[in-house]
């Protein structure tokens, strides 16, 4: 054999090796393993069109439109920053789908007047409880002190720290939201437990939910400019121990609105959790002013004020308008319960219109609460500072 001849079979023995090594190591190739939590936006498990899973690291999302698969959970000690302008589409499935931030994690949802962070469903036919929610857990007091565990998952809140700081919440839109579990457990637009007021939450709005608009569970959280737009049940709730600040908020059932619970209110204000706990120490104590309720539905509020079970409020320069057709609600403000009346020193101060709006029609409760109530249509919210919403204010 010549030595060319040699030459080009030792080449072609060669070449074959080569491609076979080659083609073994394609086949095993495999993909990355997933694990559920995102400590990177290059990690496997992080994909912006399929978003769900834990933030195991501090994550900066960059601008743009996300689609919520599954719940997003922000772990301890972790922060989950949001740019301006982000919109999230929570794919409609109900409650297994939600953001939320547990205790000693943050979320720093910082958005702009013109450029707005919005959570939202990426149904065709966006409905009410097409999805859970934003559900944000602190570690500030409750009544009765010690932790709880949320109604809807299973997320400890409450503790010692009434300046807990869970992050920023600023010109952020909820809607669609509210999925229920059952008749007693559902979510809703954006629900505080148990958050420290050295967290900062001013200019947000929860459009169009299934249950209550804004609820707070516990906690010490101030809150700045809100805006609520047809809520099924209670536009403005809390219980277990708030003892924070609302200021400036403006809540409306609109005309054409009748889908709602059978008891909705404007504000439903508890002391203790469901008024179990009449004796507790630290009961609900919140100041609210600047206040708008507004009811054009053909379904009347079951109260347009409800404060009851030991809380404390002091509620001044409140509107109250109700369309003509709407008919009388239940109470303007009631002050009783079978669980306990408000607690001793709540007062309501008021201006109200409506055909059908009694301004006599109160219960004062046991502990005689204080209720001033007269006509006018003019006071209550500045909406001017609302228009970043894009509702338009009549």
């Amino acid at each position: 054999m010549n030595t060319t001849i040699k030459r080009f079979l030792l080449l072609s023995v060669f070449a074959a090796t080569f491609v076979s090594c080659s083609s073994d190591d394609d086949n095993n190739t495999t993909a990355p393993a997933l694990d559920g939590v995102i400590t990177s936006l290059t990690d496997a498990d992080y994909s912006a069109t399929d978003l769900k899973g834990n933030i195991g690291a501090d994550i900066t999302l960059p601008v743009g439109e996300y689609i919520l698969n599954g719940a997003l959970v922000v772990k301890s000690p972790y922060t989950l920053t949001i740019l301006p302008g982000t919109t999230f589409k929570a794919t409609a499935g109900g409650t297994a789908i939600y953001v939320a931030v547990e205790q000693g994690a943050k979320i720093n949802a910082a958005g702009s007047a013109t450029a707005p962070i919005r959570f939202t469903s990426n149904a065709s036919n966006k409905r009410s409880g097409d999805w859970g929610g934003l559900l944000i857990m602190g570690r500030a007091p409750l009544s009765g002190g010690g932790t709880a565990t949320t109604e809807v998952v299973d997320f400890t809140y409450g503790g010692t720290v009434n300046n807990d700081n869970s992050g920023t919440l600023s010109y952020v839109i909820v809607e669609y939201s509210g999925a229920r579990i059952n008749g007693e457990k559902e979510f809703n637009g954006i629900t505080f437990y148990g958050v420290g007021n050295g967290t900062t939450v001013n200019n947000i709005a929860s459009l169009n939910g299934d249950d209550d608009a804004i609820e707070f569970f516990g906690g010490s959280v101030n809150v700045t400019n809100v805006l609520v737009v047809n809520a099924k049940d209670d536009m403005l709730d809390w219980t277990q121990g708030y003892t924070g600040t609302i200021n400036n908020a403006y809540a409306i059932r609109e005309l054409g609105f009748n889908d709602i619970t059978s008891d909705p209110r404007g504000i439903e204000a508890d002391g203790n959790l469901d008024g179990l706990s009449p004796t507790q120490a630290g009961q609900s104590d919140v100041t609210v002013t600047n206040v708008t309720i507004v009811n054009n539905s053909i379904v009347s509020l079951n109260d347009i004020i409800k404060i009851r079970r030991g809380s404390k409020a002091t509620i001044t320069n409140c509107l109250v308008k109700q369309g003509n057709t709407t008919p009388a609600p239940g109470d303007l403000v009631d002050c009783s319960d079978t669980l306990g009346s408000a607690a001793a020193g709540t007062t309501v101060t008021l201006v109200g219109s409506g055909t059908n709006l009694n301004l006599a029609d109160n219960n004062l409760g046991s502990n005689a609460a204080t209720v001033n109530a007269t006509a006018g249509s003019t006071g209550g919210a500045n909406t001017s500072v609302l228009t970043w919403t894009g509702y338009t204010f009549n």
